[in-house]
């Protein structure tokens, strides 16, 4: 059964319906009343990094620090399969992916940590860093999820029965990355937005109920990247901001018009290669009229002023030594936090400036935030709590995961006083409140 919104299924009512024949005009009008508004709400997406792929979660209450062999673990769950993709979290329940035996797997769990339903979509990636690299994106009853095969899934979320498919590269034409497709999608009304990375159809904009197809640009016309992409929402008009293999570009999400290009140019054209000066996994922040972003394989920290109408950017600051791959970064205030890889480190930067304020040495990672204090699992399974003083940073307590097998590369996630960390085929849940 195919689920559509109820604003669409009234619209489509009022059309079949002869009001002044049946006498139903005024109840009609107030079904179609109630259901315009509530369409008109805001919606409520459930996604990567916590709201608005921001990796700064509202909790409140947190201890300030924790004992030495770590917080108390509430509920742990061995079997998830192999992955690096974070859960996400809606009020009644937690959803992640893994791959078991070269099969894609999307497990719903309560809060509890009682496993409600899996469901397999597909092949996972398993030609290099095998697993899963994807997090699911939740709104109302819908779940949809990305393999790194590039198979676009929608699943209810109460039954885990398939709502439609789509597959980027038979359906759409795309280009495999080197390492499998990487992004959490993202959404926006009836819309579902993926980056197929063909040269023709380089990125797609899709129906979320149908899979439909609504508009396609060709963008850059080259293959995708492994970025998370990011919605800016301005007065004119709301902006879809991604990376590919070499190009952060931004379109308008209503029509697809490609409205700029920015170029990451550390790499002379005539030596890009896949692998090479193409990996660009993090979420960009927009706040207050500037975009950053932190790109390791790319132009490295940098600053962009956004014009009001979203047509043009104007680089602010740059700064090579800001060269987190995947690890995140966060903003609090005047301040960014996140990782160097050529310098393995924690590090708080002016945003004003650009200039590094203070370096941890402490290996990469990747981080999030809460109630005043910073969140960072580096690559060496460390999982620490950091003051969130930008010229005084410390490390107040650490543990080390102790579960799992292979690399460290899942962002850490907070939701009702617990934090969640995934080493591969583990998930453990922390609490981090007194009590």
């Amino acid at each position: 059964m195919k689920i559509v919104p109820s604003c669409l299924m009234f619209a489509k009512f009022s059309k079949m319906v002869p009001m002044k024949k049946t006498g139903l005009t005024g109840l009609v009008a107030a079904l179609l009343l109630i259901s315009f508004y509530s369409c008109s709400q805001k919606q409520k997406v459930y996604e990567w990094r916590g709201e608005n792929r921001s990796g700064i979660y509202s909790d409140e209450g947190l201890l300030k620090s924790w004992p030495k062999t770590g917080p108390e673990i509430v509920w742990e769950y061995e079997g998830i399969g192999n992955g690096y993709g974070s859960p996400v979290f809606t009020l009644d329940g937690m959803y992640i992916m893994g791959e078991v035996d070269s099969l894609a797997y999307l497990f719903s769990f309560d809060l509890e940590g009682k496993l409600n339903w899996k469901k397999d979509f597909g092949k996972e990636w398993v030609k290099n860093w095998n697993g899963s690299r994807c997090a699911p994106t939740i709104v109302d009853d819908l779940v949809y999820v990305t393999s790194g095969m590039g198979n676009i899934y929608c699943f209810n979320r109460i039954t885990g029965e398939k709502e439609w498919s789509i597959d980027m590269i038979n359906d759409l034409n795309g280009e495999f990355p080197l390492f499998g497709f990487s992004e959490a999608l993202i959404i926006e009304d009836d819309m579902v937005y993926c980056i197929p990375g063909g040269k023709d159809t380089n990125v797609v904009a899709l129906n979320r109920f149908t899979s439909e197809i609504i508009w396609i640009s060709k963008g850059a016309g080259e293959r995708p990247g492994y970025n998370q992409p990011q919605i800016i929402k301005l007065e004119d008009r709301n902006v879809l901001v991604n990376f590919t293999a070499y190009e952060m570009m931004g379109h308008d999400t209503k029509t697809g018009e490609l409205l700029w290009v920015h170029n990451q140019d550390n790499i002379k054209v005539e030596e890009r290669e896949p692998g090479k000066g193409d990996t660009h996994s993090n979420t960009i922040i927009y706040e207050d009229g500037y975009i950053y972003y932190a790109a390791g394989d790319g132009n490295g920290g940098v600053k962009l002023e956004l014009s009001k109408d979203g047509r043009s950017i104007t680089e602010v600051w740059r700064n090579k030594n800001f060269d987190s791959y995947m690890g995140g970064i966060v903003k609090i205030g005047n301040h960014l936090y996140g990782c160097g890889s050529a310098k393995p480190g924690f590090m708080s930067i002016n945003a004003e400036t650009g200039e590094i304020e203070k370096l941890l040495k402490i290996g990469s990672g990747a981080v999030i935030a809460a109630d005043s204090m910073l969140y960072y699992y580096n690559f060496r399974g460390q999982v620490m709590l950091i003051t969130q003083d930008p010229l005084n940073m410390e490390v107040v307590s650490k543990f080390k995961m102790s579960k799992g097998a292979k690399e460290h590369f899942a962002h850490p996630v907070i939701n009702d006083g617990k934090l969640y960390v995934r080493h591969g085929d583990v998930i453990q849940a922390f609490r981090i409140t007194q009590g």
